[in-house]
């Protein structure tokens, strides 16, 4: 492997039956992930955690917290602070009960797999500590989905702070995957007085390291990604500071980037718009290049 990118050993044959019409894409389900961000010196960082190498899913690879939109968060408004319900739809190009669900969804896999929580009591404050037995039950509930996460804010008499995430971009699983998302990016940074550990089940490792590191780990092979992680970290490059990834966020572009697989010259071509360098040769029943 010349670099760290994730490529499951059953992709060149599902996409070769894509490809020839015997193999039905499902529905991708809605999702969240966010990129954790603090200053650090030299530039910010970013939380990362790495997948359990026993996950059907990416296994070994390193992400960002997140995971799937719960449903209960389209029906029972939250208290909500920042941009309006409104303005979100229109931002991730949803209808506002949507809107909301995604954004509870970005706030609650960071509670639930960082221990950080993006509301607090008022418009204007974050809770301080996150830790203790009450806050660890109601986070096991939410894994459990015993819970709703607009369920939580109620109980907990809390407003969801949509105004410390910003939204970066949107990837769509590929065709051929049997398990697939259309998943929201974010960033946020950490809030004063709140640190992150390692909450996840899904996870044997966390870290805050600077994009531009971990990216250079992957050209080096030594961390494994996925396509839509990579990307968006050499996004982050460039942003010497938390607050200036937030205020480069509203001006990025959430046209959704999926994978295209096609049949060029007796080989299947794999390939992410606007993302050359994830480019696949696939020849026909041989392994990718």
């Amino acid at each position: 492997m010349a670099n760290g990118q994730w490529f499951p050993a059953d992709w060149p044959d599902r996409i070769r039956a894509l490809a020839d019409g015997t193999l039905e894409p499902v529905a991708p389900k809605r999702a969240a992930t966010v990129m954790l961000l603090k200053d650090a010196e030299g530039g910010p960082v970013v939380h990362m955690l790495r997948r359990r190498a026993s996950m059907a899913f990416a296994g070994g690879a390193y992400a960002y917290p997140g995971g799937g939109v719960d449903p209960r968060d389209d029906d029972r408004q939250v208290r909500w602070a920042g941009p309006t319900r409104a303005w979100w739809a229109e931002r991730l190009g949803v209808d506002e009960a949507e809107a909301q669900a995604i954004v509870c969804a970005a706030v609650r896999e960071t509670y639930e797999e960082a221990g950080v929580l993006l509301a607090g009591p008022t418009p204007d404050s974050v809770v301080g500590d996150t830790t203790g037995a009450g806050w660890e039950a109601d986070r096991a509930a939410l894994v459990a989905r015993e819970t709703s996460f607009a369920e939580f804010l109620g109980r907990r008499g809390l407003v969801l702070r949509s105004d410390l995430l910003g939204a970066w971009t949107r990837w769509i699983t590929p065709e051929f995957e049997p398990r697939r998302y259309d998943t929201w990016f974010f960033v946020a940074a950490l809030p004063e007085g709140q640190r992150t550990r390692n909450a996840s089940t899904e996870a044997d490792r966390t870290v805050w390291i600077r994009p531009a590191d971990a990216a250079d780990a992957y050209d080096k092979g030594e961390l494994l990604m996925m396509p839509p992680t990579i990307a968006t970290l050499r996004q982050l490059v460039p942003c010497a500071t938390a607050a200036e990834a937030l205020a480069a966020a509203p001006a990025r572009d959430l046209t959704p980037v999926l994978a295209r697989a096609r049949l060029v010259d007796g080989e299947v071509v794999l390939s992410w718009p606007g993302h050359d360098e994830f480019t696949k040769h696939i020849p026909t029943g041989g392994a990718p290049a």
